[in-house]
């Protein structure tokens, strides 16, 4: 369990999953379409096809709560919502863009809203009329000051909106089953569609009535734990509504007939056991829309403010108070509303905020499939139930639904966002967090090389760019096997070939190894590429191998190679891996006792394809090592057939007291880098190699850490690590050269 950093104080102010996402979420679900336009949606579509239209949309929208949800629990989420997680995902072009038009579309539904429940407040009370601009003048500066106080109280104000809700819906629900009538139900069941109306016509109504999914993100600053409230609060608030929405669209067609749904706007009302409560119901709905969008709106912009894409914004990044209220930007948004509000009608420009809105989930999507379809290894959700296809359909989903709704409009959207994506390009803003960029460019490398340089690099992007200093292939297979597994998918492989002597000798044969090295890698069927170098010694063979192999992004950051048999070869390891450490580059030396057993004219490469039974385990000495240690366990692990192999992280303690310590040490670490692992603390006085080997003797791979020794230490560091690995068959040492991070 982490621990939280924030004060006492501040952490009470934070919100839960029902008051954080649930209410918000569900209160701009069951809006003003279900009070007043649902009826007409039943009536003309018939009861099947108005389920199927519910179930549609809700498809939609669960696709898009499931990327959310991937999203959300794969970064350390802060404020700003929907902005905050593309921005770290697509990178900030399209944060950029998404934070201009998403601020927009909740700024202007807050006048929307607001003249709704204004609409609503003089139906009820025609004498009013005469006073509708003042009236949401008023209603607009009672939500902004609510809002202005703080969440806290706003939260309070929903609560008591989604009783007033809850009452409504029983109000109905009881009115409902005493007009339940088998012969509306039977006749309402076709279609009846009127003046040119169709199902597309219909959906495209009903459509803006379950897009209120962003509503809990938009809170991700101010939930206690956001990776976990998001995908819970707003998943139960989709099936709670889409519950609703399907019983409401059974009980309307069986309780009036179809011209009466369809002409009637009120029929719900008509249909309530106590008919107040449905018009409570109409205020209520509006209201905390209202109070929705005014709140998400300038949690927006603070976020986007402090990203300081644009300087003219950086005003609103300021907080106020304990809980960081963003004031500034709420002062703005209330602005904007009221300007909306002075100019009346806002039916022009409604659909361009839906297309927003739209624009909004489907990169959202959009991001996560980048995420998962990219192998990018920083990519590890502990929301396990989003996958790459279903949020390549909930993209697609929303551009149909875009154009469905309104081609026009859905065009002129995605116009502006892509001005808006070329503008921040032109100017050359530069983020300051990781995000899919390099990743996507890395697995387009070949036609997107000059672009991969000129992107800004973060350690949570780290992939294995391995040398493995393999010889031909056949003589040391499991050097180029091991290779392979810890890249496949995830980053690249080069199987390199230094050949020492005279280089007259050697350099007219230099292509011949080189089509050696093709050969093994086309009949093991490995992803890797060949290099062959020549040089008077090994050393000099590395040093140029390591410096010119590889073109911009792509240049080996690890160097694989075999450990040394005996101990008379130890100083001319140790040479050879301080040059390499000196080039900072990680290394990774293999000790497989098979390769001590058989002789190099007689190695079966078969044997080493072939999967060990038991654990990967990782002995813990820190982060120096332990992070890229870490990282390699999980690439492995990623692998088909190492999948049933589970990693294990082991450290030895003295006592029992430092045992607990350790052991929650590593219990966070494995939460915060989303890696699932068992936690192994040993208390025991025993040496460090009796310890490793008596625990680690069934494993099917061990990761040690070590250090690379000063020129003389050499043969010191080869028997203290013979001493530690002693009888384990298949262990890789590592000395990290950092560059990797295990959160992000």
């Amino acid at each position: 369990m982490s621990v939280s950093s924030s004060s006492p104080d501040q952490r009470s102010t934070k919100f839960g999953t029902f008051g954080g996402v649930f209410t918000p979420c569900t209160l701009t679900i069951l809006g003003v379409i279900m009070f007043l336009r649902f009826g007409q949606v039943v009536g003309q579509s018939g009861i099947v096809t108005a389920i199927m239209i519910v179930l549609v949309a809700k498809a939609i929208t669960t696709l898009t709560t499931l990327s959310l949800s991937a999203i959300a629990t794969n970064t350390r989420v802060r404020g700003g919502g929907a902005y905050y997680l593309i921005s770290r995902s697509l990178g900030v072009e399209f944060g950029g863009a998404i934070g201009v038009l998403f601020f927009s579309a909740q700024a202007i539904s807050v006048a929307l809203y607001v003249i709704g429940f204004t609409e609503a407040v003089v139906a009820t009370f025609p004498s009013l009329a005469a006073h509708f601009t003042n009236i949401a003048s008023l209603v607009n500066l009672a939500v902004f000051i609510c809002v202005y106080i703080g969440a806290g109280w706003t939260i309070k104000v929903q609560y008591f909106i989604l009783v007033i809700l809850g009452a409504a819906l029983a109000s109905f629900y009881t009115g409902a089953a005493v007009a339940f009538d088998m012969e509306n139900l039977r006749a309402n069941l076709a279609p009846r569609f009127l003046d040119g109306e169709n199902t597309f016509t219909m959906f495209a109504l009903f459509f803006p009535a379950v897009t209120g999914i962003m509503a809990g993100a938009n809170m991700s600053g101010d939930l206690e734990n956001p990776s976990k409230s998001i995908p819970r609060g707003t998943l139960l608030a989709v099936l709670a509504t889409g519950l609703v929405y399907l019983s409401m669209a059974v009980l309307l067609g069986a309780a009036r007939p179809a011209d009466q749904l369809v002409e009637n706007n009120l029929v719900i009302r008509d249909i309530a056991t106590w008919p107040i409560l449905i018009t409570a119901g109409v205020f209520a709905a509006t209201l905390s829309s209202a109070l929705g969008s005014m709140m998400g709106a300038p949690r927006i912009l603070q976020a986007f403010a402090r990203d300081d894409v644009f300087k003219s914004l950086k005003f609103f990044a300021a907080g106020s108070g304990l809980t960081n209220e963003p004031r500034r930007a709420t002062v703005l948004s209330f602005a904007i509303a009221e300007v909306c509000i002075m100019v009346g009608d806002l039916n022009a420009i409604a659909p361009i905020i839906t297309m927003f809105f739209m624009i909004t989930y489907g990169l959202l999507n959009l991001a996560t499939f980048y995420e998962a379809v990219t192998g990018n290894p920083s990519y590890r959700p502990t929301f396990r139930y989003s996958h790459w296809f279903t949020s390549l359909v909930g993209a697609v989903g929303c551009l149909a639904v875009m154009f469905l709704i309104n081609w026009i409009w859905a065009t002129i959207s995605i116009v502006v966002i892509a001005a808006l994506h070329w503008f921040i390009r032109f100017r050359e803003i530069e983020s300051r967090w990781g995000d899919l960029q390099s990743g996507v460019i890395f697995e387009r490398a070949r036609k997107a090389l000059l672009k991969l340089e000129d992107e800004v690099y973060h350690a949570k992007n780290w992939r294995p760019i391995v040398m493995a200093l393999s010889g031909t292939g056949w003589t040391r297979p499991h050097i180029p096997i091991y290779g392979h597994w810890l890249t496949s998918g995830h980053g690249i492989l080069t199987l390199a070939h230094v050949v020492s002597g005279d280089l007259e000798d050697h350099a007219e044969r230099r292509e011949q190894y080189e089509k050696t090295l093709r050969s093994f890698i086309a009949k093991e069927k490995l992803e890797a590429f060949p290099a062959v170098t020549c040089s008077e010694f090994v050393s000099g063979g590395i040093e140029s191998l390591i410096q010119c192999h590889g073109i911009g992004g792509l240049r080996p950051n690890t160097v694989l190679l075999g450990w040394p048999k005996d101990e008379s070869k130890a100083e001319p390891f140790g040479a050879n891996i301080r040059l390499i450490a000196r080039m900072n580059r990680s290394i990774l030396a293999a000790r497989f006792l098979s390769q001590r057993e058989d002789q190099e004219d007689s190695v079966n490469v078969d044997d080493h394809w072939t999967i060990p039974p038991g654990t990967i385990d990782v002995w813990w000495r820190g982060m120096d090592n332990g992070a890229l240690m870490l990282l390699l366990a999980h690439l492995l692990h990623r692998n088909p057939g190492w999948r049933d192999h589970p990693i294990r992280v082991l450290r030895s303690v003295p006592n029992e007291q430092a045992k607990q310590e350790v052991r929650q040490h590593l219990l966070e670490l494995g939460a915060s880098a989303r890696m699932d692992f068992e936690a192994v603390v040993i208390v025991s006085e025993l040496p460090a190699g009796d310890i490793i080997q008596l625990y680690s003797r069934e494993a099917a791979l061990v990761l040690l850490g070590f250090r690379t020794p000063e020129e003389g230490a050499e043969r010191d560091l080869y028997r203290r690590m013979e001493e530690i690995a002693g009888d384990l068959r298949r262990v890789i040492l590592v000395d990290s050269a950092g560059g990797m991070a295990l959160e992000s």
